[in-house]
């Protein structure tokens, strides 16, 4: 199909018809989630991160303290949230506010 026969479909975001090519592509940038941290950079699945306060652990009865490092995040889809990984801490969630990457 050449691009003067690609189908055209009607953006209701923009009020626009575009190809069914760059719609995909506008689709597909949206659905990407970025996560920052506490003093904006951005954050990656496998990024290490340190505490930049100190924050209780409820349900552990444990206390990280602030400078902790934190390796090997997972983004979880949530723009505020980050997936953890620590000793003696089993589904640790963090907010991205509270961490800093290294």
């Amino acid at each position: 199909m050449s691009a003067s026969e690609e189908e055209y479909v009607y953006d209701e975001e923009s009020g626009e018809w575009m190809p069914q090519s760059e719609y995909d592509a506008k689709q597909a940038a949206a659905d990407v989630v970025e996560v920052r941290d506490a003093v904006g950079n951005l954050l990656a699945d496998g990024d290490q991160v340190t505490l930049v306060k100190d924050l209780d652990v409820k349900g552990a009865g444990q206390t990280l303290k602030q400078g902790t490092l934190i390796k090997s995040i997972r983004l979880t889809g949530d723009p505020q949230e980050i997936d953890c990984k620590y000793p003696g801490i089993k589904g640790l969630v963090l907010r991205a506010e509270f961490v800093k990457k290294r």
